[in-house]
């Protein structure tokens, strides 16, 4: 894939995991595991109040507690998260661009997360195995 004067090395291989955002975390996650049949599993120490769902051994939906219902619209994904390889040459590429990135190291995993939004101000996750260098 060409873009620009580079070749871009980095390449998106599955879709991660999408987060619901939510003011009453047991209830959300009563409805998946009864509709979607999804179970709650492993969730890192955070900081705040939430669950990961999981098909299978992949924690397919996290949900994010300790939002006012006032503060939650109808049909708002908050982020959408792709597993990624080439990390270093993700970071140069959103560098060169001008884009504005966070970039840390999940608690517990060690997996890179590279956070940045879309033209459209959605937020966009790449997760990068643990093994890959800083950026």
């Amino acid at each position: 894939m060409q873009r620009g004067q580079g070749k871009v090395t980095m390449s998106v291989h599955a879709m991660n995991h999408f987060t619901v955002l939510t003011d009453d975390v047991e209830r959300t996650v009563a409805f998946y595991r009864e509709y979607l049949g999804l179970e709650p599993g492993y969730r890192p120490d955070l900081d705040f109040p939430g669950a990961w769902l999981y098909a299978d051994r992949a924690p397919i939906l996290h949900v994010v507690g300790g939002r006012r219902r006032d503060e939650l619209k109808p049909g708002v994904i908050d982020h959408m998260a792709f597993s990624a390889r080439g990390l270093a040459a993700k970071a140069a590429q959103l560098d060169a661009a001008g884009i504005r990135y966070a970039c840390r190291r999940q608690v517990g995993s060690g997996v890179w997360q590279v956070f940045f939004l879309d033209p459209n101000g959605a937020r966009i996750e790449l997760d990068f195995d643990a093994a890959e260098a800083a950026p």
